[in-house]
């Protein structure tokens, strides 16, 4: 069943346009990982489906309903990127205030334990640590009991302990029946959470499907050597080819890594090193955002 889902949505800032007819849809029970490069539209998808902003053509639905109507807003719970709260209270201060703006809120033991706050509940919100905040923000997002989650870079500028952490929260709210949209630069993350992915690329959708289904897709095999070529030589080897250096190795993507690697024994024959193996889904996602 779609709760929330954008149908050939197009937005425009100017003479910018950060979505060009784009589907997107999110499941009962799904969690949803939008991946894609600075400026690819993810914010902009955000924004539309939380009714921070209108599409200038296409429909944003949540629920059946426009993103903006009470009935809507009221069963979405948000956690933004650039969400402020005040320093100066204490944790259960911020879970009690967000509380009291829903009508069937979670009981506030309910919450604090969802989001691994036992302890620190008396605590200045100014004095946490960086995990420890960005888990207050995790359970102002879920105390009024919502049915979706829109998590805009949840886990940004945090350690691999707290992030980690904050993924068992996130599955646990999963695990409860809840549906969640998760932005996110981390693929790591994305493919240990999402049940489905979503690649945005220059506003467009550029994959649509699982992990992976998106590293079959968009590239098999990940070569690694050293050569001579240059990046242009090789892009033009095949199709759907990306390129990238490390040190003196030049790691290739491709998803005919065969033809690749007989024209690169054919237009270098100093090249040496080579190692040929099962792309992972960074690779895959460098491969759909920056082939040519």
């Amino acid at each position: 069943m779609v709760i929330a889902e954008l149908r050939n949505v197009t937005k425009r800032f100017g003479p910018v346009t950060a979505l060009a007819g784009i589907d997107l849809e999110i499941a009962r029970g799904q969690l949803l990982a939008l991946l894609g490069p600075n400026g690819a539209g993810k914010t902009t998808a955000v924004r539309l489906l939380l009714g921070l902003s209108r599409p200038d053509s296409g429909a944003a639905r949540v629920f059946g309903r426009d993103p903006q109507e009470r009935d809507a807003r009221k069963r979405v719970g948000a956690m933004l990127q650039a969400a402020r709260v005040p320093d100066a209270l204490r944790v259960c201060e911020h879970i009690e205030l967000f509380s009291s703006y829903y009508p069937n809120p979670l009981p506030f033991e309910v919450v604090v334990k969802a989001a691994g706050l036992e302890g620190i509940e008396r605590r200045l919100f100014g004095r946490l640590s960086g995990g420890q905040k960005q888990r207050v923000l995790f359970a102002i997002a879920i105390c009024g009991n919502p049915d979706i989650l829109v998590l805009d870079e949840p886990t940004a500028g945090l350690d691999v302990d707290s992030r980690r952490a904050l993924w068992r929260h996130i599955r646990s709210f999963l695990a409860r029946g809840g549906s969640v949209l998760l932005t996110t630069h981390y693929l790591e993350e994305a493919d240990a959470l999402a049940d489905r992915i979503v690649v945005l690329n220059q506003g467009r959708v550029a994959a649509d499907g699982t992990s992976s289904e998106i590293r079959q897709r968009a590239a098999s095999r990940k070569i690694r050597c050293i050569t001579s070529l240059n990046d242009t030589q090789i892009v033009a080897m095949a199709e759907r080819v990306s390129v990238r250096r490390d040190g003196v190795f030049t790691e290739i993507v491709a998803a005919d890594s065969d033809r690749v690697v007989r024209r690169l024994f054919a237009e270098d024959p100093e090249m040496r090193d080579l190692e040929v193996t099962g792309a992972g889904l960074e690779d895959a996602f460098l491969a759909i955002t920056e082939a040519k």
